[in-house]
């Protein structure tokens, strides 16, 4: 199936600006033209859109990205370093996630705190410097 940069940028949830930036820095290298210069994306393409997106929401730079784009361009031979390159991103995920949930547990924490205030206390004692009555 055949699809325009719309479609494509509905399907993903991107901008057809972010798109036309995406190939234009050669992280879409495998988009083909019809005759009249457009855009056509088929099922594969948009796959390849989606790892684009997930890399980039992950927090991978567009200069990494476009490494690794580079090497799947290259072929089977930099298959390795092409795993290489998704492990240690994984890993920084992970540790991403790992400090997220640490914050998380902090945020729940002062929010309980809040949940158990009530109008009658003198002092927040979410905020020891704060005197509600004052």
């Amino acid at each position: 199936m055949e699809y325009t940069i719309r479609q494509v940028a509905e399907m993903v949830d991107l901008t057809t600006y972010t798109l036309r930036y995406y190939e234009k820095e050669g992280l879409l290298p495998f988009i083909e033209r019809n005759e009249h210069g457009n855009r056509i994306f088929k099922d594969n393409d948009i796959e390849w859109v989606q790892l684009v997106c997930c890399l980039r929401d992950t927090g991978m730079p567009i200069a990494e990205i476009k490494d690794y784009v580079d090497l799947c361009r290259v072929g089977d031979e930099t298959t390795e370093q092409r795993r290489q390159i998704i492990l240690e991103h994984k890993l920084k995920v992970e540790q991403k996630i790992e400090k997220m949930k640490q914050s998380l547990v902090k945020i729940n924490k002062k929010l309980k705190c809040y949940n158990n205030l009530t109008i009658k206390e003198e002092t927040d004692v979410c905020n020891p410097n704060y005197k509600i009555n004052d």
